[in-house]
């Protein structure tokens, strides 16, 4: 009993040491305002954007960039685009609220469709031979400058049958 007791308080003293050691390092962080993990990190993302066009249902073209790796669902968020309805089930492949309409040789760029999304396609709204949902395309470099229409009315089982949210 006596060497655990010895070890809780060593144990103790070091997690005293150690806690009393980073609130110094990170006060004087703060103070001099440097933080080195991040310094010049922030220009190289933003050269690594990938520029997405988006045409609203008003027919209103709408650039946003993402990060190459992100969805086009998570461009639409994270750029608090505001498409009614769009992305209702956050990107879970269980909903077509996502859905967006390309071009035949864009289309072609966006390799192949699931099984599980041709299925959520079959309930969107305005279904066309180029038709995508946007959770499900990830961004790459190829994608740059790309046009995704957004159909003119969703399939959004949260509205009401007259229309209203």
């Amino acid at each position: 009993m006596a060497l655990v007791t010895a070890l809780r308080r060593l144990a103790h003293v070091r997690l005293r040491e150690y806690t009393l050691k980073t609130a110094a390092v990170t006060s004087s962080a703060w103070l001099t305002g440097h933080r080195s993990f991040t310094t010049g990190t922030q220009s190289l993302r933003s050269d690594n954007k990938v520029m997405i066009h988006f045409i609203n249902r008003d027919g209103e073209k709408i650039t946003a960039k993402g990060s190459p790796g992100d969805s086009l669902l998570d461009v639409v968020i994270n750029e608090d685009l505001d498409f009614d309805g769009f992305g209702a089930c956050e990107g879970t492949l269980a909903c077509s609220t996502c859905h967006l309409i390309f071009d035949e040789d864009v289309y072609k760029k966006l390799g192949p469709v699931t099984d599980e999304e041709m299925d959520m396609l079959d309930l969107a709204y305005g279904l066309t031979d180029t038709s995508r949902l946007g959770c499900q395309i990830c961004l790459t470099k190829s994608l740059e400058g790309v046009v995704a229409r957004v159909p003119e009315s969703v399939a959004d089982i949260r509205q009401s049958q007259d229309g209203s949210s």
